[in-house]
């Protein structure tokens, strides 16, 4: 059976693609022996470039039904195309996952909602390839618009050309957010695809469990040397339960009385930290209306490149000295001088916008922190830049 600790979570492992029917065989028995009872398989594989193994397509599908009814067992595949899913449909197969590239395409998704209109089946809908929340949440809206009640979102990292470590990037953030947005929907973790490599899954796997995700989804193989697709990150059956069984799984909340006492005071002092926070916040950007019309009395202009470098690489510097990462400390002080120079193009237009009166951080601050304008458009900004000729960055 599936490891104790894991029976309140959605597992799901199977090969990343259907090769041989002794292969499909030899991956998916000791997994169903070992209690899973939803299969992965890759059909169709939809590959960046030509020429890599794309799957072997409905030539599979007699193949997966077969093994289904024999161990009583339900698979999950992926459809890119219309067609695809009317294909495993013949066979029986009512579950299905859109990837992560037809996530990517509003059109792809919407071909695929209608193509399951008032069906009866499962959709897994796994994050696209950039990180673009609204294309993810787009995606899960087309099929509820079509009726599909049965939605699960799988996250697989986001593509990130300055990340080594891993395959793709977590970037814990966007799936916790789309959970907030989707409360009732599972989300699932692929440390597969997260990781792209077998020696990262199991800390991958614990941090999705940290976070308290519903479940996971991992590519196995009985011979993951010998796979046709992505071999260097599929695990053996038994590796795979070796991993279920080294997880560490979380309650949603605290029962003891005593732990939520302590809890309660933590949060407590958390809330006095951002208080002070808002406090510092809005006496920074009081003195950056202060620095905006001095230049303009003095007709200065707003950008001066040299400080805004001193200013990123020092607060990089301080943020190491006292212990936190560097790299947020940065991306958070773009976002401060982006309103900084906001409020500091006021001052120079209008004399300056009016300030909360001290100690009511609370008046007008939300509203630009979350960098919005006056008109309620939102200030696009790059978290994984840093200033190079030809930017504007804000400036005090």
């Amino acid at each position: 059976m599936v490891i104790e600790s894991m029976q309140d979570k959605v597992i799901i492992a199977g090969p990343c693609s259907v090769e041989t029917p002794e292969q499909l065989r030899a991956t998916v028995v000791p997994l169903v022996a070992g209690g899973i009872k939803e299969i992965r398989v890759g059909i169709w594989k939809p590959r960046t470039r030509p020429g890599s193994f794309e799957g072997l397509g409905k030539q599979a599908l007699p193949w997966v039904e077969a093994l289904g009814n024999e161990l009583e067992v339900d698979f999950t595949t992926e459809v890119a195309r219309p067609l695809h899913v009317e294909e495993a449909l013949r066979h029986n197969i009512t579950r299905f996952w859109i990837g992560a590239r037809s996530t990517t395409n509003p059109f792809t998704v919407q071909e695929l909602a209608e193509a399951m209109r008032g069906l009866k089946v499962s959709v897994m809908i796994k994050n696209p390839v950039n990180p673009d929340p609204a294309l993810w949440i787009g995606a899960v809206e087309r099929m509820q618009a079509m009726g599909i009640e049965d939605i699960r979102l799988i996250h697989r990292g986001f593509s990130n050309y300055s990340d080594t470590f891993y395959r793709n990037s977590p970037m814990w953030q966007l799936p916790i957010s789309l959970k907030t947005h989707f409360p009732d929907l599972p989300m699932l973790c692929d440390p597969s695809h997260i990781c792209g490599r077998r020696d990262t899954l199991a800390q991958v796997a614990q941090m999705a469990m940290d976070l308290n995700f519903d479940g996971l989804m991992v590519e196995t193989h009985h011979q993951p040397d010998a796979a046709w697709s992505d071999a260097v990150q599929q695990l053996t059956p038994e590796a795979f339960f070796a991993l279920l069984k080294g997880l560490r799984t979380v309650r949603e909340a605290v029962e003891s009385w005593e732990a939520k006492k302590i809890l309660q005071g933590l949060r407590d002092a958390i809330d006095a930290c951002d208080r002070e926070l808002m406090e510092a916040l809005l006496r920074r950007q009081n003195l950056a209306k202060e620095v905006g019309l001095l230049k303009k009395k003095h007709g200065v202009a707003l950008f001066q490149r040299e400080r805004w470098k001193q200013v990123f690489a020092s607060r990089a510097e301080w943020a190491e000295a006292a212990g936190l990462d560097a790299a947020f400390v940065q991306h958070m002080y773009e976002l401060i001088h982006v309103h900084a120079l906001k409020t500091q193009e006021a001052a120079l237009q209008s004399g300056g916008p009016p300030s909360s009166p001290p100690g009511s951080p609370k008046n007008g601050v939300k509203a630009q922190l979350n960098g919005k304008t006056k008109d309620g458009d939102q200030k696009d900004s790059n978290p994984d830049s840093s200033p190079a000729e030809g930017e504007n960055p804000a400036e005090e």
